[in-house]
Order: structure tokens, then sequence, then C-alpha cells
């Protein structure tokens, strides 16, 4: 089969791969869609994980075998596979961190090599622990671009409920990519009032009509005061940070009122470093957190928003991409063009 190896930092190459052999309580699938994601691209791009391997876990395809012992599944079924599933029973788990259960951390499906994902590959192999609670079917008529929004929708949907917005809240969006637009309509959707910022202008447009109630440019606007007009002079309720980038947490904090809750949810690397007062999380009495991967107790319900068009998420897909494109894709993910938002490969195109 066909597959995009990492095959050094910055560097993937479609390569002739064997097929991924199933054992017991396996499942093998036919990728037909998965997402870019930006943690992928992390570890492409910045070498943080050994060379080779397959990655993408965004991953919505059809099982072609099943191994012994697999119940509720058969070859023909269309499903999403997550690719993290928590053992339910250790010290984090029964705290619902599951994010940080050790066998949560084990990545697993695989295309081969160490396992990472493998969407970015033609078939994908899934380890025991995943086929029970880690494998769910599509309904009829939803096209698989659509399907593979399922994983990322989760893991807003787990960070939407750890921030709680409540009607009427002022909720503040930093950035308007794929994932900033997945928090302006969940947040919508719980009833708050979403004000946003985007560099480029079709984001701006797009989050608008996808519920923000205002979204500016933070190179041309004075977002701090525009957001205290928006809030009858206190500062936004709650703010997610949904972009990497020199000082927007401290944006975020300078943007929010006392008492406020805010989210960092794309603040990954170790590298990066924030710098705040500590009176403007003592004294002023905000909450700063993280949240990070998604949660087993919302899959049922993030698929259902999802599969029904509840969010309506083919509005955020650009590009659907060939595995032969893979490097464009990763481009368009890193650079964005004016109209690129998430970029879906199709490994069978």
């Amino acid at each position: 089969m066909r597959a995009a190896v990492y095959v050094e930092p910055g560097r993937v190459e479609v390569q002739e791969v064997p097929v991924p052999e199933i054992g017991p309580g396996e499942l093998l699938i036919r990728v037909e869609a998965c997402g870019i994601c930006h943690t992928d691209l992390k570890k492409i791009m910045y070498g943080l994980l050994p060379p080779p391997r397959i990655f993408g876990h965004e991953t919505a395809g059809v099982i072609v075998a099943a191994g012994e012992g697999v119940e509720g599944f058969e070859p023909g079924d269309r499903v999403v596979v997550f690719h993290h599933i928590p053992c339910g029973d250790c010290f984090y788990c029964r705290r619902k961190l599951y994010a940080q259960c050790p066998v949560y951390k084990r990545v697993g499906v695989t295309a081969g090599f160490e396992p990472a994902g493998g969407g970015f590959a033609q078939y994908v192999r899934v380890l025991p622990w995943i086929v029970p609670r880690g494998v769910m079917r599509i309904p009829e008529g939803v096209p698989f671009e659509r399907a593979s929004m399922v994983e990322p929708v989760n893991t807003c949907h787990k960070a939407i409920e750890q921030l709680d917005p409540q009607p009427g809240d002022v909720v503040l969006v930093i950035g308007q990519g794929p994932i900033g637009l997945l928090f302006t309509m969940l947040a919508r959707l719980r009833g708050a009032t979403v004000l946003a910022t985007d560099a480029l202008p079709y984001r701006r447009a797009l989050s608008c009509r996808l519920g923000a109630a205002a979204c500016w440019d933070p190179y041309n606007a004075d977002v701090i005061e525009l957001t205290r007009q928006h809030s009858e002079g206190r500062g936004a309720d709650a703010v997610i940070v949904a972009v990497s980038a020199p000082g927007v947490v401290e944006q975020a904090v300078s943007a929010s009122r006392p008492g406020s809750r805010i989210l960092l949810f794309s603040q990954t690397s170790r590298e990066e470093k924030v710098v705040l007062p500590g009176a403007e999380i003592c004294v002023a009495e905000r909450t700063l957190f993280g949240c990070y991967s998604a949660s087993i107790d919302l899959q049922q319900e993030s698929a259902r928003l999802v599969f029904e068009g509840v969010l309506p998420v083919e509005a955020l897909i650009s590009h659907c991409l060939p595995l032969d494109a893979i490097g464009e894709g990763i481009r368009l993910a890193l650079h964005p063009a004016e109209k690129s938002l998430k970029i879906v490969i199709r490994p069978q195109a």
C-alpha cells in the first residue's frame, strides 16, 4: 500500500509499505479520509518523535477485515477510529483525566512502524484495546470527510465542557482556524455571545457566519477595548486561546474580567513560555487552565453533533487532497492561504 512516511524532521515521503497484518481482537480499516491536525504537524516539523512513523489520527474508513474474537464489527462497516482509549480504572481515569492515563498515552492505531495514528496511509491496523470502545459506525449518508471531524470535535467539546460557559456569557475565542471555529460554534451552542479574532479576512467573515457576534483582526484592532465595549466594560467572562503565538496568552488575560476562566488549548510546546503578573491570576481570581485531547465520555455526543449536522463542520473543510499531495496539504496547514482551513487527505484517491 501507499503511505506518507515521516522520514526526518520537516520531511514526509509517500512510499510503498506493507499492508498491516492484524491479529486476534484487531481490525484492518481502509482509510477513506483523514484530517491533518496541527499536533501531527508539530511532531513532523520539529522532530518531536523519532522517524520513521506514519501519522494521521482523524481517521474515517471502511472495515475490510476483523480478527478472531472481534464482536460488533464486520467487514463493510463504515467507521471512525479514535487512536487513544483510556484504561478506565487508573488514578487518572477515576478522576476523568483520561489524557493522563498511561494506557491512553499509548497510540492504538498504526499503518506500520511505531504506532502513530497511521491515517496518512491506505490501510490502518486497530489494536485490541481500541476496538471495543474506540471505533464508531458512521451512519449512511454521512460523507467520510465529515465523519473525520468527529475526533477534533471531541477535543473541543471536552474543552468547552471544562470551560462551562453559561448562557449570556461573553466568550472571546482567539484564533479562527478550524479549531477556533469549532470553539465558536460550540460556545454559541451553549448560549454564549462569542467574540473572536483572526488575521485572515476570510476566516473573520466565516466566523461571523458561524455565530460570532464580531471578529476582529488582532493586528489592526484594539481587541482588549473592543471586548470591554461588548461586555458592559468588564472584559470577557471566558477566553479560549485557540492559536499559538507570542503574547497571545497575555492578551487573553488582559481581555478578560476578574474572576474569568481562560482556556489554553494550543500551547502544546514545552518551548513556549508564558510570563504573567501573579496578581492578574491571584488577586483578580482568574482561573487559567489547559485541556488536551479527547474524552471517551463525550464520544457519542460529539459524533451526534457531527453526524446529525448540528455543527456544520463541512464549512471548515477547504481542501480534500490525494495522498500524493500531502506535502501541499502540510504547507497549506502550516501557512494558510486566504481560504484554506481544514485539510483532509483521501488516501484512496
